[in-house]
């Protein structure tokens, strides 16, 4: 038996006459198997998708709380290359990435590039970088915000420029010269 459109978009009427909000299941769960599903059983299946980040530690179970300097800087030199250079144009060698295509949005998609621009330097800072790589780093940000704000033209100098691949670069030679700890 087919279900018609009507029973799929409107919910059933109750016995007193008004549409209910909570529809009661009608018969058995199946999984993807087809094998049945006891209700009971449900509750237990999703335990280990739970976040428990605990009164004493708030980020106890937090994916992104504890992480070590090296893969803090991995996740900065990842998020740079999505960001800049990501994708090739086909049957060129130019590279670009999702800041030039989020570019293409007028005003609204260069404030948001901007923004995650400015988090990478702030994740820089957090790292120790001291003011006057942050400060190179922000300019590049300032290049790339003000230049890209005018259409097309700045489409084409955020595919050229590559601000965040330049900040990671800068970040990365500054801690090159770091005594390892």
């Amino acid at each position: 038996m087919t279900m018609s459109d009507d029973d799929i978009l409107v919910p059933p009427k109750s016995r007193s006459g008004s549409r209910s909000r909570t529809a009661e299941a009608r018969g058995p769960i199946i999984d993807q198997e087809g094998h049945e599903i006891r209700p009971e059983t449900l509750d237990q299946g999703f335990r280990e998708f739970r976040f428990e980040f605990g009164k004493d530690n708030p980020f106890a179970g937090n994916p992104f709380g504890n992480l070590t300097r090296e893969q803090r800087i991995a996740r900065l030199e990842a998020i740079a290359k999505l960001l800049d250079v990501a994708f090739i144009l086909p049957g060129t060698n130019i590279r670009y990435g999702i800041d030039g295509l989020i570019g293409l949005i007028p005003v609204i998609g260069d404030i948001i590039t901007t923004a995650i621009s400015l988090w990478l330097v702030r994740e820089a800072r957090a790292l120790g970088a001291p003011w006057y790589i942050s400060a190179r780093m922000l300019g590049n940000v300032a290049v790339d915000g003000v230049v890209g704000i005018v259409p097309f033209v700045g489409d084409a100098f955020d595919v050229m420029f590559r601000a965040n691949m330049r900040n990671v670069r800068l970040l990365r030679r500054w801690l090159d010269k770091q005594p390892r700890m």
